[in-house]
């Protein structure tokens, strides 16, 4: 029994960001007011704002992909592993999930479009392509696996099954002040391909009762191609002030990505991502319908072939449907000492819904650069109970070139805790002179370049 649970608990996760790159993984996730030039965008476009002398920044290449789990780690399987589990375990486990809104597991790949991602000044223009796919099994099989029917005869087998792949293209402007910076990104979001659940088309159950077990479900599984939706982020970040730095963001507010607007009918539309369920392949404006009918299932009817009996047909189904690109707020703080960047953050989804979840995230990181070539990094988020993050990373910066390496244990802070795993590499280039090199507005010195709009509104001032 505990095998066979052990295999299945893959389980919830503590979901992220729509964005990554090396430097924020090392220091997990504290970004918002320390990211620079093309990096800022996905956590405070404002930051662009105060980079008026900063030389262009345009990315190389770069790969960033995680796995994450709340219960499969090499401690859980020494710990749980052998024939039974008892009832307090049973229940430690299962509340555990439950307060986790189920059993899943996430995948999400990030990489920008090589030579499309670039920053100038307080403008920005990039390019990133994100493939997520998430799988969340039902509570109610759960419920079944731990307790059978002693616990609950009604139970609810609603399955969550998504993947989506879209390219995310942003336009970012900062408009610089004396006291303060604005930034805002205008993105499009052109959905690749969509395969998921309707959740609200779905329903399933499963009825324990004394005489046996009676259930029926009915599954509605969508396809999208061709996707389109918008998006905006809106940042704000305090000027330096005694190495001091207050910010704070709203990412991918009104995100949601439109599917199906551009077939017209079943034969039409592209197929740039062929699905295969099963041995088949779905054409293009084909959805799947998957049913199953349990029919007083015991003990003495097991040799009846008749008791168990499920379908699955494909239909033709152009209808257009939307799915959501969540928002995400920010705030952080940070402080700049002689060799060290100190950086904390929180975080919150306002749904649960791929990389974003309704919960606060608080996280803290430092970045040591006494060897201004070989930045090194630390850092440290919690969300809760024990979904936490320990990241860390270098990078080496050397003239033009800016190559930066991230690793982050998730969900467990050590190799044998962890139930997941970020890895983020990315290379850049910048000025000959590197960007060190030049006086940049995110000091004080800096201040004396705000750019034609701080200019037009220069004398714009907080008040007491």
């Amino acid at each position: 029994m505990k095998k066979i649970l052990i295999l299945s608990l893959f389980a919830c996760v503590l979901f992220s960001q729509t964005k990554r790159d090396p430097r924020v993984v090392g220091l997990s996730g504290a970004y918002t007011t320390i990211a620079d030039g093309i990096f800022s965008i996905g956590y405070n476009p404002g930051l662009i704002g105060l980079q008026q002398n900063q030389p262009f920044m345009m990315h190389i290449g770069q790969l960033d992909y995680g796995v994450l789990g709340n219960f499969f780690s090499i401690q859980n399987v020494a710990q749980y592993s052998g024939d039974t589990l008892d009832t307090k375990e049973k229940d430690e486990i299962f509340r555990q999930l439950r307060d986790a809104d189920g059993m899943a597991f996430f995948t999400d790949l990030h990489f920008p479009t090589p030579l499309l991602n670039i920053s100038k000044g307080n403008l920005a223009f990039t390019t990133n392509n994100i493939f997520l796919s998430n799988t969340r099994l039902p509570i109610g099989l759960l419920e079944f696996l731990f307790y059978g029917n002693a616990e609950k005869t009604d139970l609810d087998m609603e399955l969550n099954r998504e993947t989506l792949g879209l390219t995310e293209i942003g336009v970012t402007f900062g408009m610089p002040f004396e006291a303060f910076s604005l930034g805002f990104t205008f993105k499009y979001l052109q959905g690749l391909f969509y395969l998921g659940v309707d959740e609200k088309a779905s329903v399933a159950n499963l009825e324990t009762t004394d005489i046996g077990i009676i259930g029926t479900g009915s599954y509605i599984i969508r396809q999208g191609l061709g996707g389109r939706g918008f998006a905006l982020d809106m940042g704000i970040v305090s000027r330096p002030k005694n190495g001091w730095s207050v910010g704070s963001s709203l990412i991918n507010a009104f995100g949601s990505i439109a599917w199906n607007k551009s077939i017209s009918d079943p034969g039409s539309g592209f197929g740039f991502y062929p699905f295969q369920w099963g041995d088949e392949q779905l054409d293009p404006g084909e959805s799947i319908l998957v049913t199953y009918t349990i029919d007083t299932l015991r003990m003495d009817r097991l040799s009846q072939d008749s008791l168990f009996k499920n379908d699955t047909q494909f239909f033709p189904d152009t209808s257009e449907f939307t799915t959501p690109y969540p928002a995400l707020f920010r705030f952080g703080v940070s402080k700049k000492l002689e060799t060290i960047l100190i950086a904390s953050d929180l975080v919150a989804g306002f749904q649960n819904a791929y990389y974003a979840r309704a919960n606060w995230k608080w996280s803290i990181g430092v970045e040591w650069f006494k060897m201004a070539n070989l930045p090194m990094r630390i850092g440290y988020s919690w969300a809760g109970g024990n979904l936490s993050e320990l990241g860390m990373g270098f990078g080496y910066h050397k003239g033009p070139i800016i190559f930066d390496l991230g690793f982050a244990f998730r969900n467990g802070m050590w190799l044998h805790t962890m139930k997941g795993f970020n890895f983020s590499a990315g290379l850049t280039i910048t000025s000959p002179k590197s960007r060190k090199a030049v006086p940049s507005d995110t000091t004080e010195e800096g201040e004396k370049d705000k750019g034609f709009l701080g200019k037009l509104f220069g004398k714009l001032k907080f008040t007491k």
